[in-house]
């Protein structure tokens, strides 16, 4: 999930509501960092 602050744009886990990146100045370099999360969670599978 990704969320506005006062930095900037954070991936958080679902969850557990852990940081996984950010801050992002961008909601686009959030959303690139998601999809990375995904493809390596869903790599061993």
């Amino acid at each position: 999930m990704i969320v506005k602050r006062k930095n900037g744009y954070y991936v958080l886990s679902e969850r557990t509501r852990k940081r996984l990146g950010g801050p992002y100045k961008t909601r686009k370099d959030a959303l690139m960092r998601l999809r990375q999360v995904e493809y390596f969670k869903h790599l061993k599978k």
